[in-house]
């Protein structure tokens, strides 16, 4: 690799992790219905059956990550690209208009490059990031986040990933990965809340509506434009990340 392209890459990597951490320390931690679930707010018994839940996954990807970096050295750039952008996006809350907040995920990208399991490793790793430094989620909640961000959404996407392969053009089915991954999130966090919270007159799917309304009018329009994002991020590394991207079966002619 020559110098110049190894400066590139290097710029890559280190001012989405600043930008993340400027951005994350002008706001602080929202409400506890914030697409982060803050510390303290689940339940003894919620928190520890999703760290429980999540336990699986993260020695799998763990699995996944050593033997990439093992079989794959040249792909820790873009390992390291992926997962900051995860921190960037997912850094970056947006008030909604019931006082709460929502924001990007970023980790559609990364389910494209790596797959899901990889990105269970990398959604956590900026998870636990922002909880130490920034208060923006939490160490009890940690299983919680990382089921919805790191883990259950990039799983749903991966599925649409591979399901669209091939049938549709691929910037179509880059944005709609990253569009799914933005919402399977958002739905599965608002599920862990509502299981946690039940109202006490509809049960769970009238705390479910509840949640759901709260980050509905900001999400979706992050979704889009998460999507967006993710195709111009995709189609910049298709030129500048030729060799990388040809070895992991995503270049295209």
């Amino acid at each position: 690799m020559t110098f110049h392209k190894r400066l590139r890459w290097s710029m890559l990597l280190v001012l989405p992790l600043l930008l993340g951490v400027r951005i994350a320390w002008a706001y602080p931690a929202a409400a506890p219905s914030s697409m982060h679930i803050m510390e303290g707010f689940l339940p003894l018994g919620w928190a520890v059956f999703w760290w429980l839940v999540a336990l699986p996954f993260w020695i799998i990807g763990f699995i996944k990550v050593k033997k990439l970096l093992t079989e794959k050295p040249e792909q820790r750039l873009l390992l390291g690209l992926a997962g900051g952008f995860i921190f960037v996006l997912s850094a970056l809350k947006i008030p909604s208009v019931t006082g709460s907040s929502s924001h990007p995920t970023g980790t559609g990208l990364g389910t494209i490059l790596f797959g899901p399991f990889v990105v269970g490793i990398l959604g956590t790793i900026a998870l636990i990031f922002q909880a130490l430094l920034v208060a923006h989620g939490g160490i009890s909640t940690l299983g919680a986040n990382a089921m919805s961000m790191a883990i259950g959404g990039p799983l749903i996407a991966y599925g649409v990933w591979r399901l669209l392969r091939g049938k549709a053009p691929s910037y179509v089915n880059v944005f709609v990965t990253a569009f799914v991954a933005d919402l399977a999130t958002y739905v599965i966090t608002t599920s862990q809340l509502a299981l946690a919270f039940p109202d006490p007159v509809s049960g769970f799917m009238g705390s479910w509506l509840t949640f759901a309304g709260i980050f509905a009018v900001t999400q979706i329009p992050l979704a889009v434009a998460e999507g967006i994002l993710t195709v111009l991020i995709f189609n910049a590394l298709q030129t500048s990340a030729t060799a990388e991207m040809q070895a992991l079966g995503l270049q295209e002619a």
